[in-house]
């Protein structure tokens, strides 16, 4: 399963992420000389009419566009870019183009991301509460619970966590989950009366089916019912609600890299290929619709990981020009260089590090 979930995940990812820089590049004008699928020595390919090679490579970790101009696949101009006539150059194109063509890769995963998820939306059905004050109406708590220990009661709705309305007890598992050995604020309804009492998170070690581990936050509190009803969406609707959903999971992410830079997660907890490869084949094997849901959650990871400013990513890109912007020139040929060279070298040290992560965490060590 692994062998067979990670290129059916990567692959199509990849292949459109490019196609984003590709599609916008070739609408521009800029003459694109090879389209990559992973790195490193070509396996097979073609090149078509208008000269550009597209080829499978050795490493599929990735791929890249190589517009005319570019000195190597992370887009570093052969020569510092001079003002003349537009000759589908990559570096000759206006700011405006570059920028577009370069944003245009992570805006394609994001896209894929919330088309799956509307997909769902529009043929499943989006869950809406039943009842959703019995959901947020506690009827009993856990032996070791926090929240007893600090003051809530049974019969106790909870309105808000640090400030944020709570609607139903989905909403209070996401604001407390990501949250282990945090003091937050819970707002109830008692007696007609609000009040909120802070409640510090129990740490807890959940394993799933796969024996794959993550640390959460806990208050121990049971509702009185927890149910859902499926509901089909529209077409423009279900898009909505995929975007609302989409702005979530990337909250959800800046939470927890915040968290791993202050020190309350561990870097055990960051994953590379090994580990994508790994969980790839786990959601394979529950199935399609399983299968289907990981790839969202992939795409937008990519298409986050990619906008960060960090030189040799789209981010990084992205960062050079509102400099141009800013100063009405581009960055001198030397601080780009040595601003390339760097951020890959950031690139590579990380990605050494979470895959020497992901393989000490596989069974075959003990983990």
């Amino acid at each position: 399963m692994y062998i067979v979930g990670f290129p059916l995940l990567l692959g199509p990812l990849v292949t459109v992420h490019e196609l984003g820089h590709y599609l916008v590049g070739r609408w521009f004008g800029v003459q694109a000389q090879a389209f990559s699928i992973g790195f490193g020595k070509e396996i097979l390919g073609w090149t078509d009419s208008r000269g550009t090679r597209w080829k499978l490579s050795v490493l599929p970790l990735g791929g890249y566009v190589q517009f005319k101009g570019d000195m190597n696949p992370s887009s570093m101009p052969e020569r510092a870019p001079e003002k003349q006539d537009f000759d589908g150059t990559f570096h000759n194109a206006s700011l405006w183009k570059r920028a577009l063509i370069v944003l245009a890769g992570p805006m394609t995963n994001l896209v894929v991301t919330i088309l799956i998820i509307a997909g769902f939306f529009t043929l499943i059905g989006r869950p809406v509460p039943v009842s959703p004050e019995r959901q947020l109406t506690i009827a009993s708590f856990t032996d070791t619970s926090p929240a007893r220990k600090a003051g809530l009661k049974l019969g106790d709705r909870i309105v808000a966590i640090d400030g944020k309305t709570m609607t139903d007890f989905r909403d209070v598992q996401d604001a407390v989950m990501l949250y282990p050995d945090r003091t937050l604020g819970i707002t109830v309804e008692r007696d007609g009366t609000a009040r909120t009492i802070d409640v510090t998170t129990e740490s807890f070690e959940q394993k799933d089916r796969f024996g794959n581990l993550s640390k959460i936050g806990l208050i121990g509190v049971v509702p009185e019912g927890v149910k859902f009803d499926y509901r089909p969406e529209g077409p423009i609707q279900s898009v909505i609600s995929a975007t609302e959903y989409s702005a979530d999971m990337v909250r959800m992410m800046v939470t927890g890299i915040g968290q791993i830079f202050t020190g309350e997660r561990s870097v055990r907890e960051l994953g590379g290929p090994v580990k994508i490869a790994k969980f790839s084949g786990e959601f394979l094997s529950l199935g399609p619709l399983a299968f289907l849901n990981f790839v969202a959650l992939i795409s937008i990871n990519l298409a986050f990981i990619n906008l960060l400013p960090i030189p040799g990513l789209d981010g990084g890109h992205l960062a050079f020009y509102a400099a141009e912007a800013v100063r009405r020139k581009p960055v001198g040929p030397r601080g780009q260089e040595m601003a390339y060279r760097t951020g890959m070298a950031l690139v590579l040290m990380l990605m050494i590090f979470v895959t020497i992560n992901d393989l000490v965490s596989l069974p075959v060590f003990g983990n």
